[in-house]
């Protein structure tokens, strides 16, 4: 059986809630990546920044990305799934919410993240177009 931990982009890390903007750009340079899960105060996630939601949500509308905090852009229910959950849990999460990232847990602590470019590399081609065509389907 293939887990989550088996397929996710490990050395993931996240930044608290009070982090600018600005440092959230930074630290997704330096990782390399175009999402960054967001704690609150006693280190639980609360949500999940991208780098489009920087630009999208508060560059484009005139905001200060040095002022602006992670924890501005959070909004609903943050997702996750356990290390050791099946793929196809991880597929059902990521489709069912139409997510494109999801952070990897385990033992309450970030161990990773799975991308689409995860699913794509680690997953037959069947379960790659059915996972592509949930994600990006218009219908609801």
């Amino acid at each position: 059986m293939t887990r989550a931990k088996d397929i996710m982009h490990e050395g993931a890390q996240w930044i608290t809630r009070d982090e600018t903007l600005t440092r959230a750009a930074q630290v997704m340079q330096m990782l390399d990546v175009g999402a960054l899960p967001v704690s609150d105060d006693n280190g639980r996630m609360c949500g999940i920044i991208t780098d489009r939601d920087i630009v999208v949500k508060c560059l484009a509308q005139g905001g200060n990305p040095d002022r602006a905090t992670a924890g501005d852009l959070c909004e609903g229910t943050p997702r996750w799934i356990d290390a050791n959950a099946e793929v196809e849990d991880v597929l059902h999460e990521m489709e069912s919410h139409k997510i494109r990232r999801l952070p990897v847990i385990e033992n309450k602590r970030l161990v990773g993240m799975i991308s689409e470019a995860d699913v794509a590399r680690h997953l037959p081609d069947n379960q790659v177009a059915e996972f592509a065509g949930m994600i990006y389907s218009t219908a609801k």
